[in-house]
């Protein structure tokens, strides 16, 4: 069996992290400091391992949809009761490293193009910004209310998943013109504010409006990772370091799963996962919005 590119990528990023992971293991069991890890790790109820979990299932959806990973990790850290500023900068953080490796993967394949990445991530840059700074003022001052909206944001996303596993493949039609400025600054915008979102607006309407599929969802992801990183600057710069057991749990579990998520994607049953994402998503917004309101 042929290995594709994108993967053998993906697999060595793998295999690089886990021999940086194991040196750094070993060399804590050597100093003697590896029941100090262990017992840090099991903090605020063992938070980091739950965070592992959610990364991995997340990065399948995302590795077999095409997106998905932001709007399950928002709706996972607001149903634990996470404050949203913190969520959208957790997710950006670890999300950093991995849309950096798929972006090399699309960039290597000559999946990009360089003029729909120019016209996407200028504006999403400033959105990003605009984004990060206005959830960590709102956040910190309206923590409830802000909750409340990316809640229902995150229902409308599951409303949205959930009904791609019913629709019809269309006809090919003549592409539609798009506004890349104005969807490239309220796709960073959303994206930063909300904790994601890039995918299935941006990525989305481009494929709705018959670009080439590869060039949209590469350039796309390309576009999506200078704003990510945009976006974890500003949090860092805004909250500084905060929740580290969240990134590191959300980063490790997405970089082990990343290199197999594209050897899956031919085999599990997409629309499957469609319905049963979207009704994950949906039921948990809808509590996180009940007890926000009550």
């Amino acid at each position: 069996m042929v290995i594709s590119r994108k993967i053998q990528i993906r697999l060595h990023v793998f295999f690089v992290t886990i021999a940086i992971l194991s040196i750094t293991i070993f060399s804590m069991y050597e100093l003697g400091y590896l029941d100090e890890l262990f017992t840090i790790l099991a903090q605020d109820n063992y938070i980091f391992y739950w965070m592992m979990l959610v990364g991995v299932l997340a990065e399948i959806v995302a590795g077999s949809m095409g997106m998905g990973y932001g709007v399950i990790c928002t709706t996972t850290l607001l149903f634990l009761g996470i404050p949203p500023h913190a969520v959208s900068a957790s997710i950006h953080s670890a999300e950093s490293f991995t849309t950096a490796a798929g972006s090399v993967s699309h960039i290597k394949l000559k999946n990009v193009s360089k003029s729909l990445v120019k016209r996407l991530a200028i504006p999403a840059v400033i959105g990003a910004i605009i984004g990060a700074v206005s959830l960590t003022y709102l956040g910190e001052y309206y923590s409830k209310i802000t909750k409340t909206i990316i809640s229902f944001y995150t229902l409308y996303l599951g409303i949205q998943i959930l009904s791609n596993a019913f629709k019809h493949k269309q006809d090919k039609k003549l592409k539609r013109k798009t506004n890349l400025t104005r969807l490239g600054l309220i796709g960073g915008f959303i994206d930063s504010f909300a904790g994601g979102g890039w995918g299935p607006l941006v990525t989305g309407t481009l494929i709705k409006n018959s670009f080439t599929p590869r060039f949209a969802v590469g350039s796309s992801t390309v576009a999506k990772f200078i704003l990510t990183l945009t976006a974890a600057i500003t949090f860092i710069f805004t909250l500084g370091i905060q929740h580290w057991s969240i990134i590191l749990g959300l980063l490790i579990g997405g970089i082990f799963t990343a290199p197999f998520s594209a050897m899956l994607t031919a085999k599990l049953p997409v629309k499957s996962m469609f319905v049963v994402i979207g009704i994950l998503v949906i039921i948990m917004s809808s509590i996180t919005i009940y007890k926000s309101v009550f």
